[in-house]
């Protein structure tokens, strides 16, 4: 099916079950229940579960196939974000134009900088593009505030001259982003029992970029193009005495990493118009390291699960306060009701950063091939335990 075997289709459903019934998945408990506050379900949310679910499915493809380890791809990311939102201003408020020029111009941006760190491998490479990316943002601040509106960052104004549409609605007001009429901000509110669930626009926009990256990413892993980056992974000097040029192979996965980090930016702009210098800071480039690594480096959905497993809990667990800890442990005596607060405070709130950070040397320790290898783990000792009791249950023959 779409010219997947059954093993990479299957995936491939998974992926579009969980993104397309993602309200519902993300929206467990009842919306007055104390419980509330894990859910996740809401438009903007679950729009950063799927753009840097992208972001990182394109990091993946440089990193886990090639083993080249980038420092600097929020640069992309950010160049991605500033071309969509030139485009709303100059052309129109339809997110189309803007995803596509963003594309192009991050895998322009991508080449140049690709064809010059790729002559140097290894940590020399992590540093070349984590200064590329450092430069990026320098310039952004500063000598390119014409183009990038410095630290103020770019945005829409009621002056924009833009050819296709107009420059403001008739109340006076800016207006919103679009695909052919449908606003990304639409939202339906749906209400079962005590449960509430939105279908946002923007959002299934998102979600189906997402499905078509991800098959994408599928069709790159199994052709002989992936085989290629892999063995330059396994041994890239033995390769070359082959006679085999790695370069070209290497810059085209740099080229394409670079443009799903671009696609990233562009949606990024398309739910909000908004661009700063500070997407392409060198802690972007950092997260989307973690989260690759967090869900399985080299694996197709784990990158997905770790930008999804990141993002949950900086917008979720650091919303936890002292407030909510004392309503959960109230049923303790007031001094161990205290105490207990006390020793948990510094992990959530502002404190999910240690949270995380212990969860993520956990996984590198325990769980080198992150969430994918712990979810397979499982799945085998699952997969054992049935084994094991069908055996028992079979009766032997008399001797």
């Amino acid at each position: 099916m779409f010219g997947l075997d059954k093993k990479d289709t299957s995936l491939l459903m998974i992926v579009a079950v969980l993104t397309l019934f993602a309200p519902f998945i993300l929206n467990p408990f009842p919306t007055g229940s104390g419980l509330a506050q894990f859910n996740a379900g809401y438009p903007d949310l679950m729009q950063r579960f799927v753009i840097f679910g992208i972001f990182a499915i394109g990091f993946n493809i440089l990193f886990g196939l090639t083993g080249y380890l980038s420092f600097g791809h929020a640069a992309f990311l950010g160049v991605g974000s500033y071309s969509a939102v030139w485009m709303f201003k100059l052309l129109s408020m339809n997110v189309l134009p803007a995803i596509l020029l963003s594309v192009i111009i991050s895998g322009l941006f991508a080449l140049v900088i690709g064809f010059i760190s790729l002559r140097r491998s290894g940590i020399y490479f992590s540093i070349l593009t984590l200064a590329f990316a450092q430069m990026s943002f320098s310039l952004a601040y500063s000598v390119l505030t014409p183009i990038t509106n410095g630290e103020t960052g770019l945005q829409l104004t009621l002056d924009d001259p833009r050819v296709l549409g107009v420059t403001a609605t008739a109340d006076g007001s800016i207006p919103v982003t679009n695909l052919f009429g449908l606003e990304m901000r639409g939202t339906y509110e749906m209400a079962v029992g005590p449960w509430a669930f939105q279908f946002n626009i923007g959002y299934y926009l998102c979600a189906l970029v997402l499905i078509a990256a991800f098959y994408l990413a599928i069709r790159i892993f199994r052709s002989p193009f992936g085989m290629m980056l892999r063995a330059v992974k396994s041994n890239q000097q033995r390769m070359n005495y082959t006679g085999l040029n790695s370069k070209p192979y290497t810059l085209a996965a740099f080229v394409i990493s670079g443009m799903y980090a671009g696609l990233a930016g562009g949606l990024m702009a398309s739910m909000d118009p908004l661009a700063g210098a500070e997407r392409m800071q060198w802690t972007a480039s950092g997260e989307v390291v973690l989260m690759t690594i967090l869900g399985g480096a080299g694996t197709l959905i784990g990158p997905v699960l770790g930008a999804g497993f990141i993002k949950y809990f900086e917008n979720i667990f650091s919303k936890i306060n002292d407030n909510v800890l004392h309503g959960w442990f109230s049923f303790m005596p007031d001094g161990l009701e205290d105490f207990v607060v006390f020793i948990v405070h510094p992990f959530i709130g502002k404190g999910w950063h240690l949270t995380l950070g212990i969860l993520f040397m956990l996984v590198v320790i325990y769980l080198p091939g992150g969430l994918v290898e712990g979810g397979q783990r499982i799945a085998g000792w699952i997969k054992g335990n049935k084994q094991s009791d069908a055996q028992q249950s079979e009766t032997k023959p008399a001797e």
